[in-house]
């Protein structure tokens, strides 16, 4: 029997969501119930008509807000940026305690990135592990990756985060790339034998639903291109509001013309993706309830599926299995060829996603266009264009924005994330655009310190067009912590 959810008591959920019991649609779906759900039900359907019945006080009197992890903690602004993250990864670690909540409990430590997010999340570890590099902290790194094989094994996928509210959805896949970065860390190619399954049960969900599809057609997160190539998009397989979002959700489906179940699917795609929420997925650019991010295929998703292909070759070639080895060669091959023939915009000068129903190229510019870099694909020729359309379009004073569009949304223009600018960064680096990398590296460095001498803190995002100005939009206020934040900070200065 399937484990009962907070959200499973339907009218009670949607009566704490929808009228503001807590101020983040998070904390609820977070929250710890003090006796059995089936138990709070059944209080719940006596006591909801009953004359003067407190909503607040039914919930504080049968669950636990979630814990609040060092809540007296301040920051020493009289230390380094770096000797102050260097204490904030033992606030930030959590030792898994099994909890009556819809947290999915680990194995081993982990880091989490602070503020409301309270447990582990998938591409934000990749971004952490970077600075846990530079303080010498492998056994977080090991213990982290060790965790994502873990759910690996027990969910089919990474999930966006340990909770079940997450399980219909995954994160950008960097699961090879930590399993690559462990291998450089303890020189030694047996980090990739002993992922082998692991890594393959990954492409096996990103893949899943591949071998009946018509050109020009999708199927979960496979896409079939005009051409018959095989490429991949966000997804989610639960057509229904976000639980941790859901008052928000619901509010976008009233004011979008699409079916409620398709905006849904199309909210959590894009959660799926990271960029929750961007004009990037937009069709107008301007208006969420335009969004349609299952219509596009993305160059950063398809980008780091193509290092899992190559991961998942080298893999085996080291275990022995060198036929299973050319194969994803093969895959990887192809995937290549056809982000070069889709995602490279010859009259921007840029990597663009691709609109899959529409059969052309989405012509705006945002970061994701760098991940041709960060993985190695670009020309030589397509790598100095994409710096210059950089240069022009996208660094600021505080290190490249994510979009050039205005919209009120976290996941564009004025604001900058962490690991964007070390992909931008590293990307770079990897064409000899020295010059360019180090300018934005030098940029988010400089904003990052300037706003925790301010402060006292490491932030989620920032502003990096008016650096006077903090971070905006998004559902809910501005988060500090930060788990990425502090790694990207750590791997830029080693690299400055």
């Amino acid at each position: 029997m399937a484990r009962k959810e907070i959200y499973d008591l339907p009218e009670l959920f949607e009566a704490v969501q929808l009228n503001g019991i807590f101020a983040d649609g998070k904390t609820f779906v977070d929250c710890i119930a003090k006796f059995p759900l089936d138990v709070i039900g059944q209080q719940w359907l006596a006591q909801k008509n009953q004359q003067g019945f407190d909503l607040k006080k039914f919930v504080a009197e049968h669950f636990d807000e979630p814990p609040i992890f060092s809540a007296n903690y301040e920051s020493k602004k009289d230390q380094s940026v770096e000797a102050n993250i260097r204490q904030l990864w033992d606030v930030l670690t959590r030792t898994p305690v099994p909890e009556n909540s819809s947290l999915i409990n680990l194995p081993y430590t982990y880091i989490v990135p602070g503020g409301r997010f309270r447990e582990i999340y998938y591409w934000d570890s990749y971004f952490t592990m970077l600075g846990l590099q530079q303080h010498g902290r492998v056994d977080l790194i090991e213990s982290m990756i060790s965790n994502f094989a873990f759910l690996l094994r027990t969910c089919g996928h990474i999930p966006n985060g340990n909770r079940r509210y997450y399980l219909s959805r995954s994160q950008p896949p960097f699961f090879a790339l930590m399993v690559t970065l462990l291998a450089e860390i303890k020189n030694d190619h047996n980090v990739y034998i002993l992922y082998k399954k692991e890594l393959e049960l990954e492409y096996n969900f990103w893949q899943l639903g591949s071998s009946a599809i018509q050109p020009g057609k999708a199927n979960a997160r496979v896409v079939k291109m005009p051409d018959g190539e095989l490429l991949n998009r966000y997804y989610d397989n639960d057509p229904s509001p976000r639980q941790e979002s859901y008052a928000e959700d619901l509010h976008v489906s009233k004011s979008s013309e699409q079916p409620a179940k398709k905006i849904f699917t199309q909210l959590r795609a894009a959660a799926e993706s990271g960029w929750d929420f961007s004009s990037r997925w937009f069709a107008d650019e301007k208006n969420i309830a335009t969004i349609q991010t299952t219509n596009i295929v993305p160059v950063d998703l398809n980008c780091l599926l193509y290092s899992l292909e190559l991961t998942i070759a080298k893999s085996n070639a080291l275990a022995g299995n060198e036929k299973t080895a050319k194969e994803f060669e093969i895959k990887a091959t192809n995937r290549k060829e056809a982000i070069h023939k889709y995602c490279w915009n010859n009259k921007q000068g840029f990597f663009c996603d691709y609109h899959l129903f529409a059969h052309q190229q989405q012509s705006n510019i945002t970061a994701a266009g760098l991940f041709p870099l960060f993985i190695k694909i670009a020309s030589a020729q397509q790598a100095t264009n994409v710096a210059a359309v950089t240069l022009k379009y996208l660094l600021k004073d505080g290190g490249i924005v994510t979009t050039t569009n205005h919209t009120g949304q976290q996941w564009d223009a004025p604001n900058g994330w962490a690991p964007l600018q070390w992909i931008a960064f590293a990307g770079l680096i990897n064409y000899g655009q020295q010059l360019l990398a180090t300018e934005i590296g030098k940029r988010w460095v400089t904003l990052n310190e300037k706003v925790f001498y301010e402060t006292g803190k490491m932030m989620e995002k920032y502003n990096v067009e008016d650096l006077d100005q903090p971070a905006g939009g998004g559902e809910y206020p501005g988060q500090d912590g930060f788990g990425w934040t502090n790694g990207v900070f750590l791997a830029l200065k080693a690299k400055l």
